[in-house]
């Protein structure tokens, strides 16, 4: 899967001479967290977070007065705090490499960049989308974990006897295990019932950690 597929395509943005106020104002009424700054032929500039803007507010203790903090604001511009060194991925790059990239940078979006226009932006929300896709959040089944060595085959294995067993993986997701020898599986079944499920994992040689209806 790459970025292109799940990122929200033409997304909320602003101009480099929004004022402060009307940048919160727009965040708050399109319940985003971060609007990327493009020029009018939608060229990156920059980005500028929820929290850029808040600190870019007067504190609750300053002696301003609330009709000087809004005059102050409404001249400052969204140019002056945005973040111009933006850290960016193209559509084309695999979405869990932009996910990586979110870890590593603790940020919570990239914008999607071709040919240096702005083309979409990926959150950690369409993140948590695939994640909830990959595990079958969403199908109703059995959600069966399984402990497994990691050697050639072990998977063919396992969905083979589920297979055998009249089961339809819904789903499936493999994960750390407790060391670098044996790994988990995640996956979500229909067609096939809980004891069915025990014969098939104890055929693959697994060991069973979770069984559950959901």
């Amino acid at each position: 899967m790459l970025v292109k597929d799940r990122m929200s395509a033409h997304p909320i943005t602003i101009e480099p001479d929004t004022s402060v106020t009307e940048a919160l104002s727009f965040m708050r009424q399109n319940r985003v967290r971060r609007l990327p700054v493009v020029d009018r032929h939608g060229n990156l500039l920059g980005i500028v977070s929820e929290k850029d803007l808040l600190y870019a507010s007067p504190s609750p203790a300053t002696s301003l007065s609330v009709y000087e903090i809004g005059y102050l604001l409404s001249k400052l511009k969204v140019k002056e705090i945005m973040t111009r060194e933006v850290i960016t991925v193209c559509p084309d790059c695999p979405i869990e490499e932009a996910a990586r990239i979110m870890v590593d940078h603790k940020i919570g979006g990239l914008p999607v960049v071709e040919d240096g226009r702005l083309v979409g932006i990926i959150t950690e929300t369409d993140l948590f989308k695939v994640f909830l896709e990959m595990l079958g959040a969403r199908e109703q089944g059995l959600r069966v974990s399984v402990s497994v060595r990691n050697e050639p085959g072990t998977l063919a294995r396992l969905a083979s006897a589920i297979a055998s067993q009249g089961g339809d993986i819904l789903s499936l997701g493999t994960f750390y295990g407790e060391d670098r020898s044996h790994g988990r599986i995640t996956l979500k079944v229909r067609g096939i019932t809980e004891e069915q499920v025990r014969i098939a994992v104890q055929q693959a040689e697994a060991e069973l950690r979770d069984i559950r209806t959901s």
